[in-house]
């Protein structure tokens, strides 16, 4: 970052100087001398006519000097009005200016440059803090790096947040969780932290919310009832355990947190819906299995496997970064919000051949097979968060059917 700013005050000096130095070196004309030189010529001229009408005798010698006195006259108060006092320098207009520019350029360029610029972009790729940052390690050599940092210093939980997702972003799930029991060890304060160890102990335990992840995100709530991560998560393991009163709070309340007209508002509602309607199916009050919304169409195991291509669109390539994580899951069309199947990729491995099925469930209630139509969705999140964050980009299919082939998924707008 020193050479940085180094190399900026340079090329600083360098625009300054070539638009000052030649300002500085002009010098302002001074147009008295030539105006008197102009003054005095004329005069000689006026001169030289009343000499000739002297000889001529076209004047008298009286009014020849009176002339003559005349033409002094009006020569010397020429020069008297328009010269400058002797020894009086002339001052150069020129000179103002570049003295004025040789602190404006450099004051307007910080100053833009702390607008507009990114002050962070030379920096190794730091956490902005334990608590919200979203830094990651993008390579073998600067997590090695990070690694080592946060050996020499445990109690470093600014690093130690940014290893844990650099574990979580490389599929590392196991090594991610470990870094976050280290952390909410740290910061037990922090809800985000909580539900991101569950979200990582749950992916590390095949995808699986039950037991020590639903305790995690309790954790988180209890902190935080209004964390969405922790909602959205919360209200999959009870739908997953067939707790469909809890899912319907969880949801319900994160409903009230996202923009409605969201297509997670959507899903979420949806997945309201189909709460209530498992709810209802009920024995005496008591939760049941989770029933898939169509049972009698869903597909055989081991036919639900989804194919496809992702692709990213060329008007908004430009704002995806090749380290930006990248989500492909399916969903039920008419079903809770929770993902059947997920992947995790990253913008590099674009153009992507996917393929999902049932051993990429988070539960075995909520899986491909138990529903006969879904919609898939691809997300690059700049957060690393499967929650969709303003500033996110995304691609959905239409409604299809577990077993499909060939789906062609393209990443084409923007999440607001």
């Amino acid at each position: 970052m020193t050479t940085f700013w180094i190399i900026c005050a340079l090329l600083l000096a360098v625009a300054v100087l070539f638009v000052v130095l030649p300002l500085w070196r002009s010098a302002a004309k001074d147009n008295h001398v030539l105006r008197d030189a102009a003054n005095l010529e004329i005069f000689r001229d006026q001169i030289d006519e009343m000499d000739a009408d002297l000889r001529n005798g076209l004047l008298t010698p009286e009014l020849y000097e009176q002339g003559k006195r005349e033409l002094q006259s009006r020569v010397l108060e020429e020069v008297k009005t328009t010269g400058s006092p002797a020894g009086a320098l002339v001052r150069n207009p020129h000179k103002a200016l570049a003295l004025a520019l040789t602190v404006l350029i450099p004051l307007l360029a910080v100053g833009l440059y702390w607008k507009i610029g990114n002050r962070d972009a030379f920096l190794p790729q730091t956490g902005q803090s334990a608590a919200g940052g979203m830094g990651t390690a993008r390579s073998d050599a600067a997590l090695k790096e990070l690694e080592d940092k946060v050996a020499q210093n445990p109690q470093d939980t600014d690093s130690l947040a940014m290893l844990a997702r650099s574990y979580v972003e490389q599929e590392r799930y196991v090594d991610g969780a470990k870094a976050y029991n280290k952390l909410t060890q740290l910061i037990p304060n922090n809800a985000q932290l909580w539900a991101d160890f569950a979200d990582a102990l749950a992916m590390a335990s095949n995808q699986n919310l039950a037991g020590h992840p639903t305790i995690l995100l309790n954790k988180a709530l209890e902190l935080d009832p209004n964390n969405p991560k922790a909602l959205a998560l919360g209200g999959s393991a009870a739908m997953g355990r067939g707790d469909y009163a809890a899912a319907i709070k969880y949801w319900e309340h994160l409903l009230k947190l996202i923009p409605g007209d969201s297509e997670d508002a959507k899903m979420i509602a949806q997945g309201i819906e189909q709460a209530r309607g498992a709810m209802a199916q009920g024995k005496g009050g008591k939760p049941m299995a989770a029933q898939p919304a169509s049972e009698k169409n869903a597909v055989a195991a081991g036919q639900e496997r989804i194919t496809g291509t992702v692709t990213l669109s060329d008007a908004i390539k430009a704002q995806a970064g090749p380290n930006d994580t990248l989500f492909v899951l399916a969903r039920a069309t008419e079903g809770p919000p929770m993902p059947l199947a997920v992947i995790r990729k990253q913008v590099k491995d674009l153009p992507l051949q996917f393929t999902l099925d049932d051993s990429m469930s988070m539960s075995p209630q909520m899986k491909l097979s138990n529903f006969d139509k879904v919609v898939l969705i691809a997300r690059i999140s700049k957060s690393g968060d499967p929650m969709p964050h303003p500033g996110d980009m995304q691609g959905m299919s239409a409604t299809i059917k577990p077993g499909s082939n060939g789906v062609k998924l393209s990443i084409d707008n923007m999440v607001k």
